[in-house]
């Protein structure tokens, strides 16, 4: 089907032109003014932003073995809530996505549900233990598109060097979860005042910055490139910033949690405010903002980590980590950084759109002739107070839950077709 997209809003040189947007088949054929074409469907975007679709590089869709959580369709109906038309899933499964049968089984799931494109991580070490490291060769040849332990460090340290080493011979990327858990000692909410006031044990900063420094440090030995995950304080930020600006060949991300919420989220012992790492303060807050707009941090990832009702429904201390994050990604990054002024819509597209495509190697975030048809219609205008339990995710466990955000995906198309989402 030919689908021609009328009246919307393109970014083009920083400004927004109202321009139409013909596709033919998976691919945007032509970009105009007043296009005239016989197309099989026409889609009126008046008033509205046409996008490239978000490439969410880090997320957890739970299949196999968690699909009580989450599972590949409702993961990727929720993703296209969001505006996501690619998501790359981390590989903490039940089997872990360690061996080529479960990267196949991701992939050929995926092709089957036929949402939005899902491209596998695989485990750097085999069952996620840290110890023996994955053949890396043989899963990104079966549809592995980068590396992690995500959700455990690895954390020795030769281990780390010999996957970084690894992954340069085949030009794969390690994206690092890093967290020293020697020194995080069962924290479970940022070291501090607040942690003191709840009476609940404090992770500190420095868990994370030491192991962001040794891959830092450990890259650089060795010309390598390494991604950071999650990253969530001032500390951090900075080791990114000077790594390079020495040339190391170093990439970050952040979340929407991350420049928006504080460790005031735990004041009420709400669990859904239970996320690893940890709400910070609002220094914290401030440096990842800046980050974002001197560039230092690239990505704007999701973590997306739904959980069962039941398993935040528990004690602090008990209740897993994560936040479920694909449908308030957008507007949480909207409301926070665009329309507080922070950075334009361009650099947010790059944000979440051009920058994880170009990171992970994959096609998409542009809208340009010739160009794959991933798109998300927004309107940035709308405004909304988060509603969790309508999520189409099966994680309905959202620090955003009751907040008022502004900017909402109104239509998204993956190769050209549309797909159905909740309005």
């Amino acid at each position: 089907m030919n689908t021609l997209i009328k009246n919307g809003f393109l970014l083009r040189g920083g400004r927004l032109k109202k321009l139409d947007v013909y596709i033919e088949g998976s691919t945007v054929s032509r970009i105009g003014e007043n296009l005239t074409v016989n197309a099989d469907r026409e889609v009126n975007a008046e008033g509205l932003v046409v996008l490239p679709g978000f490439v969410d590089m880090h997320c957890h869709l739970r299949e196999p073995g968690y699909e009580y959580k989450e599972d590949i369709e409702s993961g990727t109906r929720a993703a296209l809530q969001g505006g996501f038309t690619s998501v790359a899933c981390m590989p903490n499964t039940n089997p872990v996505v360690d061996n080529v049968a479960v990267i196949k089984y991701i992939v050929d799931r995926a092709a089957e549900i036929d949402n939005c494109k899902v491209y596998p991580i695989a485990a750097v070490t085999k069952g996620q233990l840290g110890e023996e490291l994955t053949e890396m060769g043989k899963l990104k040849e079966a549809g592995a598109i980068a590396f992690s332990d995500d959700g455990r460090p690895v954390s020795n340290s030769n281990v780390m060097r010999l996957a970084l080493e690894y992954a340069s011979g085949i030009d794969g990327l390690i994206i690092s979860h890093c967290e020293d858990l020697s020194l995080v000692a069962g924290g479970v909410v940022n070291e501090g005042f607040n942690a003191t006031v709840v009476g609940l044990r404090g992770n500190i900063r420095a868990a994370e910055e030491v192991i962001v420094a040794r891959e830092i440090l450990i890259a650089e030995a060795l010309g390598a490139r390494v991604h950071i995950a999650h990253v969530s304080t001032a500390g951090s930020v900075a080791l990114v910033s000077a790594a390079k600006k020495r040339g190391v060949k170093v990439t970050c991300e952040t979340c929407p949690h991350y420049f928006s919420a504080t460790d005031d989220e735990i004041l009420s012992f709400n669990t859904n405010a239970k996320i690893n790492p940890p709400l910070r303060l609002q220094s914290d807050v401030d440096a990842i903002i800046n980050g974002i707009k001197d560039g230092t941090i690239d990505v704007i990832a999701t973590d997306h980590a739904p959980h069962h009702v039941d398993e935040k429904n528990r004690e602090f201390d008990l209740a897993p980590n994560g936040t479920s994050g694909f449908e308030t990604a957008f507007s949480v990054a909207y409301t926070y950084l665009v329309d507080a002024g922070h950075i334009e819509l361009d650099d947010l597209v790059r944000l979440m759109s051009l920058n994880p495509a170009d990171i992970l190697g994959i096609e998409g975030g542009v809208v340009t002739e010739g160009g794959v048809a991933d798109i998300a219609i927004v309107d940035l205008d709308a405004e909304y107070e988060v509603d969790s339990s309508r999520f189409v995710s099966k994680g309905k466990n959202s620090v955003f839950n009751g907040w008022k955000l502004k900017g909402k995906v109104k239509n998204v198309f993956v190769n050209g077709k549309e797909k159905e989402i909740r309005q």
